[in-house]
């Protein structure tokens, strides 16, 4: 077995250099120009990919300072100088496509719990233009007990405006010092969320109404949408493979598809040029209004996700891959987008054949396989994104037809199967499949919990479409689903393996 780690050092040492992209030593010597909250696959497999691949042409000459908010230790990134490796896979046009790349984005990683200081300092240093943060659709929420002062604030949005404030203190507000802002969570308008909550959360802690002013004019925050399934780390077979092809150790190691996606909403054309990294590739958009790349991405790809993933799940799979070679799976997923979903996401600014072009590029990304996406991995805050995700799907389709959506509904129905709780222990809510249980992630398992517990599926399903306070709406008053939704999960009650 080798025992070379990845490590600046060790570059020189690389098998087979030629066939993976290996960093150059100057670029160990570019300033940071980024600050980034989270340490995430997608982050990793996404803005840093671009980041570093704009470095590498010479474009951007940057790199990022990483802030680990989550508990536990840095030391992995702190023992590979924060290198790590890329391995992109994927078929486009029948053809196998296949890259290896060496990402040196990443300059360093602080803890936020134990150098928060250090953060602090970074946030002020004139190199730090952007800030870039993935931390889960959950993370952009307000917390109103949460104080700038404290070390660090529990939020991201709190940790967000203490680094921002402590900036304007140091170069006393002038308009120069404003930062870019780009938010890549899944969330509408993820950028003018994240201000709004920060703005809020500056006027709960009292602080100063020129930082306000400063707050919002001088700074730019950025909707944004990432388009990239980064499943995680490599598979066993994977990572022996690149260990013996290159001769070295890398537990960072992330896989992707090659698809990849990132656009970035902005009027200012000083924000453009700071993002001067769009330059190295032509899947970096920035452009004045990014809706038609959301509303294809989070209703044909992330919708599918949310409405496929309980069923494949309770069908038996474990990866979308392997469900997109069982007939009966495919053809659910293919029918759910072509049939139900196409025609609710056609608008002025999206024809119907640019939606069916998109709904296809998904299905052969769903069926890549080279990525390991584990549907269980897809469930994590399941209500949320059905709510998020879905709910507007469900409502535009009765706004065209008054009938229930077949597929839809049948996604609906093994949610809510998923979400039957078998057994609670530490907090923590267990659901079964096949006599085999597992994790229910999800802020209402409790609700569930009980909700299944003390009624029969018919009451569980009207109970839950018409709670207003999950959906923001009454799905129980969609003519047709809640019957549709009804007899799927009697006909699946036995508890036993969904069978397509």
């Amino acid at each position: 077995m080798n025992n070379m780690k990845l490590t600046r050092q060790s570059l020189d040492l690389i098998k087979s250099a030629s066939t993976i992209s290996i960093p150059s030593a100057d670029i160990f010597e570019l300033p940071e120009k980024v600050l980034q909250f989270g340490t995430g696959v997608l982050l990793r497999g996404l803005p840093d990919y671009y980041i570093d691949k704009a470095n590498k042409q010479k474009i951007f000459n940057g790199r990022v300072v990483v802030v680990k908010s989550t508990s536990g230790s840095t030391n992995e990134f702190d023992l590979q100088d924060g290198l790590y490796t890329h391995c992109i896979k994927g078929i486009e046009n029948e053809v196998l496509k296949e890259n290896y790349v060496i990402n040196a984005s990443v300059s360093r990683v602080l803890s936020a719990a134990e150098q928060w200081q250090e953060v602090l300092d970074c946030a002020a240093s004139t190199d730090i233009k952007i800030i870039i943060s993935n931390t889960t659709e959950v993370g952009i929420v307000l917390l109103e007990t949460d104080r700038v002062n404290a070390t660090p604030p529990a939020s991201f949005p709190g940790k967000l405006l203490a680094c921002l404030y402590h900036r304007y203190k140091v170069f006393n507000g002038t308009p120069e010092s404003g930062l870019v802002i780009v938010p890549t969570e899944l969330l509408v308008n993820n950028g003018n969320k994240l201000q709004e909550i920060v703005v809020q959360l500056a006027k709960i802690n009292q602080l100063e109404e020129s930082f306000i002013q400063w707050l919002q004019q001088e700074n730019d925050f950025c909707n944004s949408l990432v388009d990239r399934i980064v499943p995680g780390a490599l598979s066993a077979s994977a990572q022996d493979e690149l260990e013996a092809s290159f001769g070295y150790q890398d537990p960072l190691a992330i896989m992707s598809e090659t698809y990849s996606l990132w656009a970035i909403e902005t009027k200012r054309e000083k924000t453009k040029e700071l993002l001067s990294f769009y330059q190295a590739d032509d899947t970096v958009i920035i452009t004045e209004s990014i809706e038609k790349f959301r509303e294809l991405k989070l209703r044909l790809l992330n919708g599918t996700h949310t409405f496929s993933c309980g069923l494949a799940y309770l069908s038996g799979f474990e990866l979308v891959n392997q469900a997109m070679q069982h007939e009966g799976m495919h053809s659910f997923i293919s029918s759910l987008m072509l049939e139900e979903i196409v025609p609710c996401v056609v608008s002025e600014s999206i024809t119907q054949q640019e939606a069916k072009a998109f709904a296809t590029s998904v299905i052969n990304r769903f069926a890549n396989p080279y990525i390991q996406h584990k549907w269980l991995s897809i469930t994590l805050q399941y209500t949320g994104k059905m709510k998020m995700r879905n709910v507007p799907l469900l409502l535009k389709h009765y706004a065209l037809k008054e009938e229930a959506p077949k597929y839809m509904a049948m996604g609906f129905a093994a949610y809510l199967l998923f979400m039957k709780t078998v057994g609670e222990e530490h907090g923590k809510y267990y659901g079964s499949r096949n006599g085999e249980r597992y994790l229910i992630q999800d802020e209402h398992a409790a609700y569930f919990y009980k909700l299944w517990k003390d009624n029969k599926p018919g009451q569980v399903v009207q109970s839950v479409l018409s709670n207003v306070g999950l959906w923001d709406t009454d799905l129980h008053a969609l003519p047709g689903f809640t019957e549709a939704v009804t007899n799927f999960i009697l006909s699946n009650a036995d508890g036993k393996t969904i069978i397509l």
